[in-house]
C-alpha cells in the first residue's frame, strides 16, 4: 500500500521473519510495484538516513531490547524525517511514548482507536519540524530514501 501511494519513493520492507519477507516481495511483485525492496534488519544495502518509517514495533520482546531496536532505527531518521509506530495501548504504548520523549525523540500521538495508538516520532533538537509545520499532517509512504 505504501509503495503504491508513493510511486517515487524507494521503500524498503524490513523483518526478521523471512516468510513475511517472502510474501511482502510476491505482493509488491504482483501488484506490479517496483520500488519495494525486502531485505532483513542486518541487510548493508539498507540506506543509513531514512525519511520515514512505518512500524509495528515488536513490543514482546521486553522492553530492554525494544528500546534497542526502536533506538538503532530512531537514530536513522533524517533531519526533518518521522517514524509512524503502532502500538496496543495494553501492551505499553503510553509509556513507551513517555520513554521515547525521556530519550529524547519528539514523540506525539498521532491516532487513537480500538486499543491502538499511532505514536508520531521525529529525531531530537530544532531540526525537527511538527507535523503542522511540515504541512503533510503526518501522511507519508513507507522507509524512504
Amino acid at each position: 500500500m505504501l509503495a503504491s501511494r508513493a510511486p517515487g519513493a524507494s521503500v524498503w520492507a524490513v523483518d526478521v521473519n523471512t516468510r513475511a519477507l517472502s510474501l511482502t516481495c510476491a505482493n509488491a511483485a504482483r501488484a506490479g510495484l517496483q520500488n519495494v525492496t525486502c531485505v532483513p534488519p542486518d541487510d548493508q544495502g539498507i540506506p543509513l538516513k531514512l525519511d520515514l518509517i512505518w512500524s509495528n514495533p515488536p513490543v514482546r520482546i521486553g522492553k530492554n531490547a525494544l528500546h534497542k531496536v526502536l533506538a538503532s532505527w530512531l537514530n536513522r531518521l533524517a533531519p526533518g524525517g518521522a517514524a509512524f509506530l503502532v502500538v496496543q495501548r495494553n501492551l505499553g504504548s503510553d509509556s513507551l511514548q513517555r520513554w521515547l520523549t525521556d530519550s529524547g525523540f519528539i514523540a506525539e500521538r498521532a491516532a487513537a482507536r480500538s486499543g491502538y495508538r499511532v505514536l508520531e516520532v521525529s529525531g531530537p533538537g530544532p531540526q525537527a519540524p511538527s507535523p503542522a509545520s511540515r504541512g503533510d499532517a503526518g501522511r507519508g509512504a513507507g522507509a524512504t530514501q
